[in-house]
């Protein structure tokens, strides 16, 4: 099995589960988690646990949290010789509030050091990339630094795939499309990403993944949840429903999805 380098988000992750409906503006009881998240790095670790040779570039803080992570992808048998340690910012999180039906009720994030990690970073792992059959980033990667990994394609020869983040994130490739092999985001980033931003002009997922493809990308997943994905490919637009689950916490469900495709 060929390599799969991923590149983009290292999170502290830091979940509360509230099991009461939340009441805005007071003090709401909740049971409180920490793991390692990070689209990029949660993508890493389901390869990793697939038995797929997995290689890890990211950038984290020089604190306890970043080499906590970095320890716990090597234990897993990822190859993180590309992660950048910052004296400057600390170790990127991400707080999930989580109502009593498990959904997301509020996300907070502090991913200002992902600004850091430029297109020089690029540039300084070119053997990883030359080594890897699929490069998969996320959009938590400044817009330079998407375009330096889009431009190393021809060079290196892999493939590339790419999960938008959030709809502010996405708008980060609008001009961008043409280099990107497979594109993974939902339906309100796609329609972002498409200029349809109106409340009457909202496309439905097989017409947001098609007109995705109709600027360039090779493959478009556009997620619904449980309803399944659309994917467009040369071979037209089909929905694929989802497997019935009952979650237990949607945090990184996304990202298992990503990885579960790629490999």
């Amino acid at each position: 099995m060929r390599r799969i380098l991923c590149i983009g988000g290292a999170v502290l992750d830091r979940k509360y589960h509230a099991s009461k409906a939340l009441v805005p503006g007071t003090s709401n009881p909740v049971e409180g988690s920490r793991s390692f998240g990070g689209v990029a790095r949660n993508v890493a670790e389901n390869l990793a646990r697939l038995g797929v040779p997995t290689g890890f570039a990211s950038i984290v803080g020089d604190d306890e949290s970043g080499r906590a992570l970095t320890r716990q992808l090597e234990r897993l048998g990822v190859d993180t010789f590309n992660v950048v340690t910052s004296g400057e910012h600390p170790t990127a999180e991400y707080v999930a509030i989580l109502g009593p039906d498990n959904d997301l009720v509020l996300g907070i994030a502090d991913m200002g050091i992902f600004d850091s990690f430029g297109p020089e970073q690029i540039d300084g792992i070119q053997p990883a990339l030359a080594s890897a059959s699929w490069v998969f980033a996320d959009c938590n990667l400044p817009d330079a630094t998407l375009a330096a990994l889009i431009a190393s394609k021809a060079e290196n020869g892999f493939r590339l795939a790419i999960d938008a983040v959030s709809t502010p994130k996405v708008m980060r490739l609008s001009a961008l499309l043409a280099g990107i092999d497979l594109l993974f985001l939902n339906n309100d980033e796609g329609n972002a990403l498409l200029g349809r931003t109106g409340p009457h002009d909202h496309l439905a997922p097989e017409e947001t993944a098609t007109r995705l493809r109709g600027r360039g990308i090779a493959e478009v997943v556009v997620s619904m949840g449980a309803a399944g994905v659309a994917l467009a490919t040369d071979k037209g637009v089909a929905r694929i429903a989802s497997v019935a689950a009952q979650p237990v916490d949607v945090t990184g469900a996304g990202d298992a999805m990503i990885a579960g495709t790629l490999y």
